[in-house]
């Protein structure tokens, strides 16, 4: 699906072209003026536009086009479920029973959006545990929106809502992330954006390893 607006001109050369002025060596995000967010290893600012480096070439953008960039927030997900050395682990399953929610989602969850730093603060001001957006925290009445339970218990609700609206995790997920707009925006599918789909992937991924293991049988010793 093209998220590019038409006076974005790609041009796509090998890997190995190398661009003087190189501004980054690290993966960024470059956020387009449709909303559209590119992946980027690297960039030059031209006078008149930017040359990004992406994976498998590099594309020439118009500076008007671009609203901003921002650095790639990762963290690594789970490797085990919800137990009593997981940090908030009381305060992730006080939200998950009182929503009737899945604990070890949630704390999948909060693993890949904070890292469990209740201080965290994104580049898009996304805050907490669960990293709510201002106008989010103030839907839920959130009044401190650095305090854990506060958080994730609007998170957790946050998150049920969505799960009931699009009776899909992978789709609840994505709008968590880029908001349900965007998942309504491109008939309820994952939006194009790699952010997203790399947080979709690597939250549904860990929750699944997390299940399955779970419900296999145990081998004798």
């Amino acid at each position: 699906m093209k998220v590019w607006k038409a006076t974005v001109r790609m041009t796509f050369v090998a890997l190995a072209m190398t661009v003087g002025g190189l501004a980054s060596a690290r993966a960024d995000y470059v956020v387009l003026r449709s909303g559209a967010r590119l992946d980027v290893t690297g960039y030059e600012i031209l006078p008149d536009k930017y040359i990004l480096h992406l994976k498998g070439g590099v594309a020439e953008v118009p500076i008007s086009e671009i609203v901003g960039i921002e650095p790639e927030e990762i963290f690594d997900p789970v490797e085990a479920p919800l137990n009593d050395k997981t940090p908030f682990e009381k305060v992730i399953r006080a939200a998950a029973e009182r929503y009737g929610m899945d604990p070890d989602l949630i704390h999948c969850v909060v693993a890949v959006e904070s890292n469990f730093n209740p201080k965290a603060v994104s580049s898009k001001k996304a805050s907490g545990l669960m990293q709510l957006m201002p106008q989010t925290a103030a839907q839920y009445g959130v009044k401190n929106i650095f305090d854990p339970e506060e958080n994730v218990n609007a998170g957790t609700r946050y998150l049920k809502e969505l799960l009931a609206k699009y009776h899909d995790l992978t789709l609840a997920l994505a709008a968590y992330n880029a908001g349900p707009e965007r998942v309504d925006q491109y008939g309820r599918r994952i939006p194009p954006y790699l952010e997203t789909m790399k947080y979709v992937e690597r939250i549904a991924k860990s929750y699944r390893k997390i299940k399955s293991e779970a419900t296999a049988p145990k081998l004798a010793g």
